[in-house]
């Protein structure tokens, strides 16, 4: 893992879709995984920016997104697909076909989850994939007690990541799904590269336990201390809990990847 701290949520978020830029312009045809959140609406709204202003191109692109809500049709109002549509897809100029949301209504869960994995193998696989933190240190859906095997499929949300996420369902508990599809663990380590943002002092407990704890099955996030190329952005607030905070330091000013990424 590189980590990568920031002053404030503002700056990971800028930072975080520099990256995701860099990485487009480097190779065109980029297989990106995406994620959801109110974190990454301002990622994806640097992206925005970045296609109108510096003509960023994302035609050649193709897009995963890690997970959806089972039981919530793609043209929901409150599916991850429509909120895809609105934070990025509808406002750049990737090709509508080439981006991938599993699909909550099917009615065949397991076919639609072995596709989704037929379908990211068949691209090539993920080249980048976007990540944030739940707060009970889930990556996608996959919550405690995910194996580090598991692809994507369809599980049981925890109690916490309903209340976490009822915001998006008008304040009410009664309309969040009980479950979800999500890419698994093992899908995700398959990307050559990962990156997750983390904003808050409500996660800075978490990220401390996913970056200096022992690997678990209890905190999926906790598997990323297995990726070859896993980058972690954070603000202050998210990082107040590490202990290695001169280490990380150091390696910001002298490790030649960090540098350049801050330059």
């Amino acid at each position: 893992m590189k980590v990568v701290i920031c002053p404030t949520a503002e700056h990971t978020t800028a930072l975080t879709a520099r990256v995701i830029e860099r990485a487009v312009r480097q190779k065109p045809d980029i297989v990106l995984g995406l994620a959801t959140g109110r974190t990454m609406e301002a990622v994806y709204a640097h992206l925005v920016t970045a296609h109108r202003q510096a003509g960023l191109d994302f035609e050649r692109c193709r897009t995963f997104n890690l997970d959806e809500y089972a039981g919530i049709a793609p043209s929901s109002a409150r599916s991850y697909r429509t909120y895809m549509d609105e934070h990025l897809f509808s406002r750049v100029n990737i090709v509508h076909s080439a981006t991938h949301v599993p699909d909550g209504s099917a009615d065949d869960i397991a076919a639609q989850c072995a596709g989704y994995e037929d379908a990211i193998r068949a691209s090539g696989g993920v080249g980048l994939q976007l990540l944030g933190l739940g707060e009970n240190g889930h990556i996608g859906f996959n919550e405690p007690f995910s194996a580090f095997t598991s692809r994507t499929r369809l599980v049981t949300l925890d109690p916490a990541t309903r209340q976490q996420n009822v915001g998006m369902f008008d304040d009410d508990l009664t309309q969040v799904p009980y479950h979800a599809i999500t890419m698994g663990i093992a899908t995700i380590l398959d990307a050559r590269r990962t990156v997750m943002v983390v904003n808050g002092q409500a996660k800075a407990e978490m990220l401390a336990r996913v970056i200096e704890g022992p690997m678990t099955a209890s905190i999926s996030a906790t598997a990323l201390q297995m990726h070859a190329d896993c980058l972690i952005i954070a603000d202050e607030a998210a990082a107040g809990a590490l202990s290695r905070r001169a280490y990380i330091t150091h390696l910001m000013q002298h490790d030649p990847e960090l540098r350049a990424l801050l330059s």
